[in-house]
């Protein structure tokens, strides 16, 4: 029994011991892991146990290839075996596109150093007798993956952190979260007698699997998860199974195998999921599992036998149908929540064997350093709006996200479960004009406008090759060349917007954004706020609207991890007010060189650039219309964002779409704004800028204030690296090949060696080539000649100036 402690952890699974193993390695041995029945009685008992390590991000693959590097070492350092199996894996393909994929994952690998090869189907089966090769158009196999027992695994890490000081506390049941001030202050548990016990902490960690979500509702915290019943068998012993046969999985025919005793293990992921206990998992349900569905599990069934037909003859031993929790995007949960101090890592989504090592590794670090070793956005608990308050809307998507699991998601894929639902005033307007939508944060957002390809058989005759040219339409390309031509006009109201004011605004601002935003009203300044490692953990413009009072425009998907960036910093006096402000007002991007021609036939304000420079503000009327403008610029042309207020919206469309008509005035969508800022050498946050990157680094050194007299946090490791000089810079490649595009992670060759990954790619419509950029080693040079491993044929490239359109800036500041 213990009433303080520096964490407390619930669950006493893979995650929350992982984690407990983690921060007792960082130093931290007053932990508390407490669990509501046995360790490992929720998921984690009931788990297939493989273990693979290429996955579709750096981020998870550096994750899980820390894990292989752990569990191979468990067993001596804790005394208590993982049952590591490194058997390698087999990935299998049975169609083209599949096989593509594979092609794509080989080069992939090459930039880990991951020992993938390209295989043929006989060299697949040499390594699994059992397999047919009916149909197997070529496989990867990979010799350091492999499997392990999940208990064992939990076991060994809450052997290793009791040892390190750690206290663990079985039938322990969390039934209140105590806050104060908008921070966690501790737990209160209730032991099997039925007596409480209050721990204080200044950290809480929800480790509860399934039960997250119920855990999160006791501090006010959405998760959004749904357990989803998931099922595999283990057979008798199969002739020709031995112990170092390798895991198997065969995407195409939607199953998973691996050995078992002499027999084999096999699931899957079936197309008609069952998503389970949605009023509530049972309070005891611990170390439980369902009754078998076997209806549901021929379509797995089917697919195993068409593989590997001795399943067919084989005794089942057991069935196991246990459920999992996933998310809506088939992401991990990690990270602080908005009550400080309360950190969520669940929704594992049946791949949390694999990747508990470094979950563990990355929370510990996020707990005792403040921020994460990694780039962990794609798996932040913030990237989560508020429409998943609404269970529908999460079991809409996750249903989603289970079906299409070993569907290959090209580059630009739109989920269509629960839309449309959060749509800009101007949305009917963009219906009408034949907008083909996509979706981000909830928001329908115009990709591109269909009838803008019309007549465009030479735009047609540009589709980039492979996965590229799945989601692509030659209305990405006229839409961008009638923005560098005439003009572009589009909706951007999913924008995320914030307003921070009060009297200490401006002295808080200065201590988290790396640029001066002490300026003059009516200037705006794009600037970035860092991590303590001076990497960029947000990137926006702020608008200073008044001596109190400042205006940021952030990244649609970004604008709930930025404001908690901010919230995160603020005083606890009461001087600054933080507000989203996002759904407050709309916003029109009107760019291009007749852009000021349009805007001057809607309003008597002097928008001249002597008047209305590049990089300020006004207020000004359109029309009928108030509008905040900002001179400002995403695509690389003259151009203004207007911003109304929300009820205005559909006004200004109307008035700006109808005064541009006889400019060329078309419709864009973000597919050419993509394409515009490629050309222009704008940067992507979480793409081509991360928190691994500082903005020397970036090529950003520009919106970096060194010398203003408020420091500011990351300020001492700029200073450093710049000292020190970068270890890579952003680079701009022009490909040989215009129809062969990067869609990001392709490896990069110079002088035969693997230097570097691709951050982002496309083509540029008006330069008239492929364009990718990518980190490369400071000793590459402008002229420098290379290779990009575009689906297993290395094209030849070029290290360019930036930009390569307008390098002198004169066209956004005519």
């Amino acid at each position: 029994m213990t009433d303080q402690a520096q964490a407390v952890i619930i669950g006493g699974g893979v995650g929350g011991t992982s984690i407990a193993y983690h921060l007792t390695e960082l130093g931290w041995t007053d932990i508390v892991l407490v669990d509501r029945a046995e360790l490992t009685s929720g998921s984690t008992f009931h788990s297939a146990g493989l273990v693979g390590q290429l996955r579709s991000s750096v981020t998870l693959t550096r994750m899980m290839m820390y894990g292989v590097e752990l569990y191979r070492r468990l067993a001596a350092e804790t005394g208590t075996d993982p049952s590591w199996h490194e058997v390698g894996s087999l990935r299998l393909a049975s169609t083209p596109a599949r096989l593509e994929e594979l092609r794509r994952q080989a080069g992939w690998a090459k930039t880990f150093g991951l020992p993938l090869e390209l295989i043929s189907a006989a060299e697949a089966q040499a390594r699994f007798p059992l397999m047919t090769t009916d149909g197997v158009l070529g496989a990867v196999y990979l010799p350091t993956d492999g499997w392990l027992d999940p208990s064992g695994l939990a076991q060994a890490l809450a052997a290793g952190a009791r040892a390190r000081g750690a206290r663990i506390q079985t039938h322990s049941r969390v039934v209140a979260i105590n806050t104060a001030r908008g921070r966690v202050t501790g737990v209160e548990v209730e032991r099997r007698g039925g007596e409480r016990q209050t721990i204080a902490a200044d950290v809480v960690v929800n480790a509860g699997g399934m039960f997250a979500p119920e855990i999160g509702r006791l501090a006010g915290v959405t998760v959004p998860i749904i357990p989803m019943a998931h099922e595999y068998l283990f057979t008798e012993a199969i002739a020709g199974v031995t112990p170092d046969l390798p895991t198997m999985r065969d995407p195409d025919n939607l199953c998973y195998f691996r050995e078992e005793v002499g027999g084999l293990c096999m699931g899957g992921y079936e197309r008609n999921p069952a998503p389970w206990s949605l009023d509530g998992v049972p309070p005891d349900f611990n170390g439980k599992l369902l009754a078998p569905d076997w209806p549901r599990f021929e379509e797995i069934m089917a697919g195993a036998i068409r593989r590997v037909p001795a399943i067919a003859d084989a005794g089942v031993n057991r069935m196991i149908n246990g459920p999992e929790g996933f998310t809506p995007d088939n992401e991990f949960i990690l990270g602080e929540s908005e009550v400080r101090g309360f950190f969520v890592a669940a929704g594992f989504c049946a791949h949390g064997i694999a990747g508990a090592g470094g979950i563990g590794r990355q929370m510990a670090s996020w707990i005792v350093e403040g921020e994460p070793e990694l780039d962990l956005w794609k798996m932040d608990i913030r990237r989560f709006g508020a429409q998943y308050r609404s269970q529908a809307f999460t079991l809409a998507r996750t249903t989603e996200v289970y079906q299409t699991y070993y569907d290959i998601h090209y580059p630009n894929e739109e989920r269509l479960a629960g839309r449309p639902l959060r749509l800009s005033p101007a949305y009917p307007r963009l219906v009408e004009l034949g907008a083909t939508f996509g979706e981000k944060s909830g928001w329908e957002r115009p990709n591109w406008f269909a009838p803008n390809g019309a007549g465009h058989e030479d735009l047609e005759a540009l589709r980039p090759r492979g996965w590229a040219g799945q989601h692509w339409d030659p209305a990405i390309g006229a839409e961008a060349l009638a923005t560098r031509q005439a003009a572009g006009l589009f909706d951007e109201s999913s924008f995320a917007k914030i307003e921070v004011g009060g009297p200490g605004a401006c002295a808080f601002l200065q201590g988290l954004c790396a640029n001066d935003v002490d300026v003059e009203p009516g200037r705006i300044v794009y600037t970035q706020m860092l991590n303590r490692r001076g990497g960029i953990e947000t990137d926006f413009t702020v608008t200073r609207l008044g001596p109190d009072r400042f205006f940021i425009v952030t990244g649609t998907a970004v604008g709930n991890h930025d404001l908690g960036s901010i919230r995160k910093h603020l005083p606890s006096h009461g001087s600054v007010d933080v507000r989203d402000v996002t759904s407050s007002r709309a916003c029109l991007g009107l760019w291009g060189p007749r852009a000021r021609d349009i805007l001057a036939e809607l309003t008597k304000d002097d928008i001249s650039n002597d008047a209305f420079p590049y990089l300020t503000a006004r207020e000004i009327s359109v029309g009928f219309v108030p509008v905040l403008a900002l001179r400002v610029t995403y695509v690389g042309e003259l151009g203004w964002e207007l911003y109304p207020p929300t009820e205005y919206g559909t006004a200004l469309w109307d008035l700006l779409w109808d005064a541009g008509q006889g400019h060329g005035l078309v419709a864009g969508g973000y597919r050419a704004i993509d394409a515009l800022r490629l050309e222009k050498g704008y940067r992507v946050w979480s793409s081509d800028i991360t928190p691994d990157e500082t903005p020397f680094e970036a090529g950003l050194g520009f919106a970096v204030a060194l010398d203003k007299p408020t420091t500011f946090v990351g300020r001492d490791a700029l200073v450093a690296a710049k000292a020190a000089g970068p270890r890579k810079r952003l680079r701009c490649l022009v490909l040989d090949d215009p129809r062969s595009v990067c869609l990001g992670n392709e490896p990069v060759r110079v002088d035969g060696e693997i230097v570097g990954r691709v951050t982002s790619g496309g083509y540029g419509f008006a330069v008239e080539t492929s364009i990718a950029y990518a980190y490369l080693p400071p000793t590459v040079a402008i002229g420098s000649r290379g290779e990009v491993d575009v689906f297993g044929e290395w094209i030849g490239f070029e290290v360019a100036r930036e930009p390569l359109w307008d390098p002198a800036g004169e066209r956004i500041r005519w």
